[in-house]
């Protein structure tokens, strides 16, 4: 590896404290410019200018890259660049003035409240697994987290007397999330009579299990999702994500303040909160366009 890649490597782990994919998005993007650099038959990464950053970027669009993989590329040279200068091995950063490509913002898919109700009407609760499917169905869309946030969780991080949950997010950021009383119900049968059935032998603190009473990881958890997801005869491809989309836009529409879901979801900018109001508003034309006699 590039000695300068490597020190950067480190910076981000160590003083940044990013997580091991986000780090692996930067060595993969920085390691692509240096091959770049070396089929032109350029100098070093380090030493990079203006015109090969253009250049690069150029070449990526040409092959039909989509603006948002350029944006990150640039994001992570920008990122690169700058740290170099602030060591001292170069004089001035060859990203500046470099243009960002503009990205179309998609609208996240959400589903109907009708469809979440089926969604979470599908588990039988009265067997081990359906009981746990149906908790963390529940779960997810009662509090809007992430499935990593929702398969990391352990015992100690619910507090079902209160009605709250602690959640580790990005960067190791702690938020604290309320619980409707819905998802506390079933989470508490969940505890109380099939969490210790899937647990079989041995221990674990973590919340929700596996056949094999360990940990549940986010690909088991999302063969649960589509299963269910087929059993409710959704016909758009769903993640679980989706949940997440649709617990802040079913917030939104019915009156609740955006600081607040803004919170709940662990945004650091409320710009990325703010683009459920698009999607509101965009509910808002179809009812009046199917409602107004005039529309």
């Amino acid at each position: 590896m590039n000695e300068w890649i490597a020190r950067f490597m480190d910076y981000l782990a160590v003083e940044r404290g990013l997580a091991a994919n986000t780090l692996e998005s930067y060595q993969r993007d920085l390691h692509a410019f240096s091959q770049y650099l070396q089929k032109a038959g350029k100098g070093p990464l380090e030493s990079a200018e203006h015109v090969d950053i253009v250049g690069y970027l150029a070449n990526l669009q040409t092959g039909g890259r989509a603006n948002s993989t350029l944006s990150r590329n640039l994001a992570s040279l920008r990122s690169f660049y700058h740290f170099l200068v602030r060591e001292g091995a170069r004089m001035q950063d060859p990203t500046l003035h470099v243009e960002t490509p503009k990205i179309e913002k998609r609208l996240p898919k959400v589903l109907s409240v009708n469809e979440v109700e089926r969604l979470l009407g599908g588990p039988d609760g009265k067997s081990p697994a359906g009981s746990r499917d149906k908790a963390m169905l529940e779960l997810l869309y009662a509090t809007g987290i992430r499935v990593t946030e929702l398969v990391s969780l352990r015992l100690s991080d619910v507090n079902l007397s209160t009605g709250f949950l602690r959640c580790m997010g990005k960067g190791s950021k702690e938020r604290i999330i309320p619980i409707g009383e819905i998802a506390q119900s079933t989470l508490l049968h969940y505890l109380r009579f099939s969490r210790q059935q899937l647990l079989r032998t041995g221990s674990s603190d973590a919340l929700f299990l596996n056949h094999h009473g360990a940990q549940m990881s986010r690909q088991g958890f999302w063969k649960i999702l589509k299963k269910y997801s087929r059993g409710a005869g959704i016909k758009t491809e769903i993640t679980p994500h989706t949940l997440r989309h649709s617990f802040a836009t079913h917030l939104l529409e019915r009156g609740a303040d955006l600081r607040a879901v803004q919170e709940m979801l662990g945004h650091a900018d409320i710009s990325t909160t703010q683009i459920y109001t698009h999607v509101t508003r965009g509910r808002l034309k179809e009812v009046y366009a199917a409602a107004h006699p005039r529309a």
